[in-house]
C-alpha cells in the first residue's frame, strides 16, 4: 500500500514550502491533523487539508502564495487556509505553536523528499495523544477510531511518553487502555 498521488504531490509541495521557510532562518513548519493522519496510516484515512503548525504564519504565507496557493473565496467558502489549484488540497495554518507547546519537538519526524525536501511532522504518539484529546471534548467522537487505527498501524510507540501525552490531552480522563475501548 502507497500513499494516494494527490497526497504525495502535496506532501512534496510542503517539503518544498518547509525548505523556503527554513532558508529564511525559520523553523520549518509541521505537519499535524488530517495530513498527519493520512501519512501514518499511509492513506488508509484520507484527508482534504493539511493542517500546519507554523511559529511564522506570515512567512509561511509568503512562500505558499510565491507557488501558486490561492485563498478560496465566493459564496458558501469559509476556509481560513490557501488552496493550490492542481492539487485541490487545503494548506491551513492551526497554530504557532506544536499541541500548544506540549509536544516534544525531538520527536517530530522528518521526512526526506529527496530534491523536494524534508517534510516535518508531527509524532505518532503526539497524534495518537491529539486525536483523544478531540475525542475527550466531546466535539470528534470520531477521532478515537482514528486514534485506534493509527495504534494498530504503529504498534512499536513509546508506550510511557504515549500514556503521558493521552493524560495531557484528555485531562486525564483517557490513557492508552481507552483506545481500543468501544464505549464512552
Amino acid at each position: 500500500m502507497s500513499l494516494r498521488p494527490e497526497f504525495e504531490a502535496a506532501l512534496r509541495l510542503f517539503a518544498q514550502i518547509s525548505r523556503a521557510v527554513v532558508a529564511q532562518g525559520y523553523p520549518a513548519p509541521i505537519l499535524v491533523g488530517g495530513g498527519a493522519v493520512e501519512l501514518f496510516s499511509v492513506s488508509a484515512v484520507m484527508t482534504g487539508d493539511f493542517d500546519i503548525s507554523v511559529a511564522r504564519q506570515d512567512v509561511f504565507e509568503k512562500v505558499v502564495v510565491g507557488l501558486g496557493f490561492v485563498r478560496p473565496s465566493g459564496p458558501g467558502i469559509i476556509t481560513r487556509g490557501w488552496v493550490h489549484p492542481e492539487l485541490k488540497l487545503g494548506f491551513e495554518v492551526v497554530s504557532s505553536n506544536l499541541l500548544d507547546g506540549l509536544a516534544d519537538h525531538d520527536r517530530v519526524v522528518l521526512i526526506d523528499l529527496d530534491d523536494d525536501g524534508v517534510a516535518a511532522v508531527i509524532s505518532v504518539e503526539d497524534l495518537i495523544a491529539d486525536r483523544m484529546g478531540q475525542f475527550a471534548s466531546g466535539a470528534a467522537p470520531e477521532m478515537r477510531a482514528q486514534a485506534r487505527q493509527l495504534l494498530l498501524l504503529h504498534n512499536n510507540v513509546d508506550r510511557v511518553y504515549l500514556e503521558r501525552r493521552i493524560r495531557e490531552e484528555t485531562g486525564s480522563q483517557y490513557g492508552i487502555d481507552d483506545i481500543n475501548a468501544r464505549s464512552a
